[in-house]
């Protein structure tokens, strides 16, 4: 909302500046979106009329032209805009006027012709961000009037107001919270006499949504332009002017927070009627769009037709027009939730639906009207008959004093207790009194404009907005609190994000939102029974909450590549969610889920060469299965295993484990699933879930540390003949179950097949590994070495069944 300092100083004492304003209101709960400067305060700069205008003698695009600018003595101005003709009246910048920094008006020639100045555009002026020629000011404006009374300096805030505080979206409202936090003396604006109100004869309400309406009708009126400081006062709020009655409507909107609206009477047929609109009702609207309406749909009729959208827009069919000569005014409550729901289901919203589905005050509804009222008599003329009530409401809005909200106890110590300073009971009866509430023996009463002060703790909030946060003394208390699992999960997410990042990864965040039928990832598909669904999606592409992480991710490295970056190692750590049905398998086509309906997932993506090219290494290689297993190794710990799985929906596909327990899977796209990413090397990845990794691996063992080594090291070479489905795990596993203690480390560094049989057997692998031996306390012998080495040749043997090759 936009609110004018200038309309604001009328009814309250403001800050001596801008600045403190902001801060003010900004400490109290109301936001300042932004501060904006309005009008032309710059002296030396009149309104002067051009009387004569005739061709430049020494330049075609120029023009020398007398003007008159109050002073009685005609100026001669050089000018090169097209856009005016005599008899126009423009702004004249005299000699001395300063337009810029650097541009000080001076008397000078221009091709040989003399300049007594400079006629200006809105944009010299600072009036508008662009202009073509000069700014043609109204005829009726009196020559040598300064431009800053013309165009008076204005200084416009843009507030964000939250939905509990309706009372402020209104000049009155922020004026009375400026006053109470300052402890100023507040003037409000309103009738200057009560309404003569009449039970409703004319009109019928005949729904619950509106406990309230009244309509009043003025005839005689002439409809016109609204005066200049009525439109100033709208075009600063952001709205424009229309005519004068409905101007003078929008301006009791802004000024008391009351929408109205005016209906021309000529244009009725039959008594106004508040009723529910009927199923498929068509309604034209100011806005010139057909709507259809449906039966929970709440309109102001006729007895023929709708003429309003009750709260959100009035009807084209119905609208004030400068033939109107008699209108009906309309003041009205209306059930806040009625509002909200037509004006989200049709679409349709409005300054009026904007007030009135946050709760209007109930009793400012007969004073709005009578504020219109004298207004439109002023403005326009005519004459204003009784004030016509209906509704169940009556009794409450006919005077704010019969209003009454349930006590309120305010308790003194709680409050310290809470705020952490003593508050004077005197002052705390000040501060909410100055909010407007009122105290009885019982407690304390809210007004009718504050719905939102319920309990105690509001009316404490409300003290401490005007104590103010920095007068309360800061005080350290802290206690060493036992570690939750929670804060357990937390670290453990902490400390495999860190894992990932130190293998060159990078932490990604994507949309939790996405298509109920991902492209490309059929291996992650959820049974439909299973996906949780948005009810009302925006657009196609955010359908249901995301059962994987990996769309989102596969999605970043599609996006990455077409930027042009060749290699992707993205991972993330975030919520995945799906229905439980009972069944769970892990497994590539299976995604693991925790048994509740969301569960923290991890996953990652790799893709692209291994390194950048150079001279050294030309293309280099892309990165494989193995790459992703040694990722996922270093991430998860030197329990991980791998087990093959068939899956048509992949290249290649694995089953991560933890200690024999399934935790995730991974794998490899299928070179065309690659390609529709615009992926020309393999995409792996991995998803795999902390719950079950977390149970998997158990409570994390105590950190061991050793010595650097002191002694020397000894490396003998195994080279042996394996079938070729036996798996170099399972062969470095059979090493380390031996418990020898020397043995320090198992490499594989060479692996060879012929399919010809011309070298190896074509059912056979030749595998060469690098056994490293080493002890703490000395430097080992030959002979100790050999034992150690024989012995787990024999133990190869014996439990695998390889040949060695020696």
């Amino acid at each position: 909302m936009k609110i004018s300092l200038n309309w604001l100083r009328e009814l309250v004492a403001l800050p001596p500046t801008t600045e403190a304003l902001v801060d003010l209101l900004t400490l109290a709960g109301v936001e300042v979106e932004g501060v904006e400067m309005r009008g032309c305060a710059i002296p030396n700069i009149v309104a002067a009329q051009i009387k004569e205008s005739v061709q430049h003698p020494n330049a075609d695009r120029l023009s020398v032209c007398q003007v008159d600018d109050g002073t009685g003595t005609a100026r001669q101005i050089v000018c090169g805009a097209k856009n005016y003709k005599v008899g126009d009246k423009v702004p004249l910048a005299l000699p001395g006027a300063k337009l810029g920094p650097d541009f000080t008006i001076k008397v000078g020639k221009l091709r040989g012709v003399e300049s007594q100045g400079m006629m200006c555009s809105a944009k010299e002026l600072a009036l508008a961000e662009d202009a073509e020629g000069l700014l043609i000011l109204p005829p009726e404006t009196a020559i040598g009037t300064p431009i800053g009374d013309l165009f008076p300096a204005e200084t416009i805030l843009d507030l964000e107001i939250t939905p509990n505080r309706a009372d402020l979206l209104s000049v009155n409202g922020i004026a009375r919270e400026i006053g109470a936090l300052l402890a100023k003396p507040v003037r409000l604006a309103g009738p200057k006499a009560p309404a003569p109100v009449l039970p409703a004869a004319t009109l019928f309400v005949g729904t619950a949504d509106c406990p309230l309406y009244t309509a009043r009708k003025i005839s005689g009126v002439k409809v016109g332009p609204s005066p200049e400081w009525l439109k100033r006062r709208l075009e600063a709020a952001g709205l424009r002017s229309i005519n004068n009655v409905v101007d003078v409507t929008n301006f009791t909107m802004l000024e008391l927070g009351e929408p109205l609206h005016a209906f021309d009477a000529a244009k009725l047929r039959g008594a106004l009627n508040v009723r529910a609109a009927r199923e498929g009702e068509e309604f034209l609207a100011l806005d010139g769009k057909s709507y259809k309406l449906a039966a929970n749909h709440m309109v102001i009729a006729d007895a023929e037709r709708a003429l309003a959208v009750a709260g959100v827009m009035g009807g084209e069919d119905s609208g004030v027009t400068e033939v109107t000569t008699e209108i009906w005014l309309e003041s009205a409550y209306f059930v806040p939730q009625s509002i909200r729901r037509t004006s989200r289901q049709l679409g349709l919203a409005s300054d009026s639906s904007y007030r009135f589905e946050r709760g209007v005050d109930p009793c400012t509804i007969v004073e709005a009207s009578q504020r219109a009222t004298e207004l439109i008599v002023e403005l326009c003329g005519g004459t204003a008959g009784p004030l016509e009530v209906g509704g169940a409401g009556t009794s409450v809005a006919a005077d704010r004093a019969q209003f009454h909200s349930a006590p309120l106890t305010l308790r003194p110590a709680r409050l310290a207790a809470l705020l952490g300073v003593e508050v004077a009971e005197s002052r705390i009866d000040s501060i909410l009194t100055a909010f407007g509430l009122t105290k009885s023996p019982d407690g304390w009463h809210a007004p009718s404009f504050r719905p939102d002060l319920t309990r105690e703790i509001d009316l404490i909030e409300e003290v401490a907005r005007v104590v103010g946060m920095e007068v309360i003394p800061a005080r350290v208390q802290a206690r060493i609190a036992a570690s939750s699992p929670t804060d357990l999960a937390y670290d453990r997410a902490m400390t495999l994000r860190r894992a990932l990042i130190a293998a060159g990864l990078h932490e990604a965040r994507s949309v939790t939102l996405v298509p109920q039928e991902p492209r490309g990832l059929a291996f992650t598909q959820t049974a439909p029974e299973s996906l949780l669904r948005v009810k009302n999606p925006m657009i196609d592409d955010q359908v249901v909450l995301r059962p994987s992480l990996l769309h989102g991710l596969l999605a970043a490295v599609a996006t990455n590549i077409r930027g042009g970056t060749a290699s992707v190692r993205l991972f993330e750590i975030g919520r995945v969610f799906c229905r439980d049905t009972g069944q769970r398998p892990v497994g590539t086509g299976q995604r693991p889920v925790s048994p509740t309906e969301e569960a923290t997932h991890a996953a990652l993506v790799l893709t692209g060469p291994t390194g950048e090219r150079n001279w050294r290494e030309a293309e280099g290689r892309a990165v494989d299965l193995y790459d992703l297993k040694g990722v996922l190794t270093a991430a998860l710990g030197p329990d991980v295993t791998f087990q093959p799985e068939e899956n048509p929906a992949l290249a290649l596909s694995l089953r991560v484990e933890v200690r024999g327990e399934p935790v995730g899977f991974a794998g490899q796209l299928w070179p065309a699933d690659a390609r529709a990413l615009d992926v020309t090397t393999p995409v792996l990845f991995a998803e795999f879930d902390l719950t079950r990794l977390t149970a998997a691996q158990g409570s994390d063992p105590a950190r061991k540390y050793r010595d650097i080594p002191r002694f020397p090291a000894v490396t003998r070479d195994i080279a042996l003949l394996a079938p070729l489905a036996l798996p170099h795990a399972q062969i470095e596993s059979a090493l380390q179950a031996s418990r020898e203690p020397l043995l320090a480390n198992v490499v594989l560094f060479d692996v060879f097949t012929d399919p010809s049989g011309a070298r190896v057997p074509a059912d056979k692998k030749s595998l060469a590994y690098s056994l490293t031996y080493r002890a703490a306390d000395r430097t080992l012998t030959a002979e100790e070495v050999s034992a150690v080495h024989g012995r787990l040749k024999e133990q190869l043997k014996t439990q695998l069944g390889v040949t060695l090759r020696e």
